[in-house]
């Protein structure tokens, strides 16, 4: 694994993700924004912030094998939520935790949640991008 993820002390210890990782390894893989859509396309939840979540966390993980890579590899998340409130952390937290479990995730990697006003498509709520490290 070319990923160690840390929580200083010092800082906040937020339960979601690590403050930290450091790379080790030799090749840079960046996927691109992630949206809710399945194999063929077709819309994932829409309207349901949770399931648009659990979808974006699984299409990572599809591009991430794709190149031999996993979330284990990833040291770097960055989440674009739509009209975002706080109101909206549990259904997040509820979207990442299911899709978490699916690809067996312990501890997810630093995260930048960025609220936007919409994304390419009117039915979107969240977009996942992630950048990875492997050998």
């Amino acid at each position: 694994m070319s990923i160690t993820l840390v929580n200083p002390d010092g800082l906040p210890n937020v339960d979601l993700y690590r403050q930290v990782s450091v790379a080790t390894g030799s090749k840079l893989v960046f996927v691109a924004g992630q949206v809710a859509r399945d194999a063929d396309g077709g819309k994932v939840g829409e309207g349901d912030l949770a399931a648009q979540v659990e979808q974006c966390y699984l299409n990572v993980g599809v591009a991430l094998a794709e190149v031999g890579a996993s979330f284990d590899d990833v040291a770097k998340l960055t989440v674009y939520l739509v009209d975002w409130t706080a109101e909206k952390m549990p259904l997040f937290v509820e979207g990442v935790s299911r899709a978490s479990a699916k690809l067996g995730i312990t501890a997810l990697p630093p995260l930048t949640g960025i609220g936007v006003a919409t994304l390419a498509e009117p039915d979107l709520l969240v977009e996942v991008e992630a950048t990875a490290v492997i050998d």
